[in-house]
């Protein structure tokens, strides 16, 4: 046999066992159980006494989509998110909440982060207590309608008018 085709050989076979494992390996990832807990607590609680600054920073904001225009919530979790607030869950509305250009789902309306967030909104905010059966998760959720209209200048901090208690995600968590 000449060199060259010695040479082509042995490529071949080495192109042949690179391919074979390389496919045994995406196998065995693809099958492979996804890790996806997290070690210990995602967020640490934070007080932020009476009288001391509630930032943009620590309050997590959950949007939900009433209207018909796709991705909308989307939309205004990432414009919340450039103003500092920390990105809550993004989906549609719970059935039977309706919202013309904002709402905020809350069982209390003159909480300090319910207010924060409310002054960013453009437009008239309307906040309503959550329907019956409907879980809210810890933070803000805001529900964004037809004629959502963004947001308006407004200062990333309110004062708070009594102790709050934020989560405040740990870094592991966010990685």
């Amino acid at each position: 046999m000449s060199r060259r085709r010695i040479t082509s050989a042995l490529t071949l076979a080495v192109a042949c066992v690179v391919l074979v494992g390389g496919a045994a390996y995406g196998a065995r990832l693809l099958l492979a159980e996804a890790d996806t807990t997290v070690e210990g607590p995602t967020c640490t609680d934070t007080l932020v006494k009476r009288g001391e600054k509630l930032t943009s920073n620590l309050v997590t904001v959950h949007v939900r989509n009433a209207s018909e225009k796709s991705g909308l919530a989307n939309r205004a979790s990432l414009q919340l998110q450039r103003r500092g607030f920390l990105a809550g869950s993004v989906g549609n509305a719970p059935e039977g909440v309706k919202a013309e250009r904002a709402t905020i789902l809350a069982p209390d309306a003159n909480d300090d982060m319910v207010k924060l967030v409310a002054q960013q909104l453009r437009g008239k905010v309307r906040v309503e207590k959550p329907p019956v059966g409907t879980a809210l998760a810890e933070g803000v959720t805001v529900v964004v309608g037809q004629d959502y209209a963004g947001l308006k200048r407004a200062q990333p901090a309110v004062t708070a008018t009594k102790d709050v208690t934020v989560c405040v995600p740990n870094e592991s968590a966010v990685e």
